[in-house]
């Protein structure tokens, strides 16, 4: 059982070409979708669909967070209902573990092919797309892969094939797919000033509703001043 955790972006694209290139079956393609992406990473998922399609491989299977009342509930809204900002504006990775990481392992907690692979004794064969220049990410991973009951992960980018991102992107362009740009929520922390100016310039809706994330969270900010953990937002770009 060969399960694809797609994120969306540059290296997992590549590794879904790289594996149909490499005859490696394909499963099942998982997207955590936090309701908070990008709007070229929902327009490229489209696309991509219509290559998969062509190519006789599975739909990109998108998963959301639900509460415990089975009702979703979005990365933005929680932050909107906690009055936080995302997780990662404070050093961790919580936001990433339980609507990307935790969404993912859910549905294929509940997912049958997988429960029989367990059921047999097996790993299932989870696909992470860690390209040769990200040997850290990598290394810290791969410590828990053999404690790992349920999952083994593999890495096929930069354990197999060795390809840097410039392999990857070439990979997509040679495929005839448009490259999906950087996959992220349009309030993440972790954008660069490049992208937030994009971000205002090109979607102000979008803009403003990272705004408001940030607002809301500021009676209760201690350790970090705003969406750009030493700076706000709102001061550095201004109100759309």
């Amino acid at each position: 059982m060969n399960v694809v955790s797609f994120g969306g972006g540059t290296n997992s694209t590549a590794m879904i070409i790289g594996m149909y290139l490499h005859k490696i079956p394909i499963d099942l393609i998982l997207f955590a979708d936090t309701g908070g992406e990008q709007p070229h990473t929902y327009e490229f998922i489209e696309t991509f669909n219509g290559w998969l399609e062509k190519h006789g491989l599975p739909q990109i299977t998108s998963v959301q967070y639900h509460d415990k009342d089975g009702n979703r509930l979005t990365l933005e809204q929680e932050c909107i209902n906690s009055g936080t900002l995302p997780s990662i504006a404070y050093g961790f990775k919580r936001c990433s573990l339980k609507h990307k990481i935790g969404t993912q392992e859910k549905f294929c907690n509940n997912y049958q092919p997988c429960k029989e692979v367990w059921a047999s004794g097996q790993r299932v064969q989870k696909y992470i797309g860690y390209d040769a220049g990200e040997r850290k990410r990598y290394e810290h991973s791969r410590k828990f892969n053999e404690a790992d009951k349920k999952y083994e992960n593999r890495y096929p980018l930069i354990e197999d094939w060795h390809w840097t991102r410039d392999d990857c992107i070439r990979a997509i362009q040679e495929a005839g797919l448009p490259l999906p740009g950087k996959s992220s929520c349009f309030f993440c922390p972790s954008m660069k000033r490049e992208e937030i100016e994009a971000l205002k310039r090109q979607h102000p809706d979008l803009y403003r509703r990272a705004l408001a994330i940030e607002e809301n969270a500021m009676p209760h900010l201690k350790t970090v001043k705003g969406l750009g953990r030493n700076y706000a937002w709102k001061e550095r770009y201004g109100m759309e």
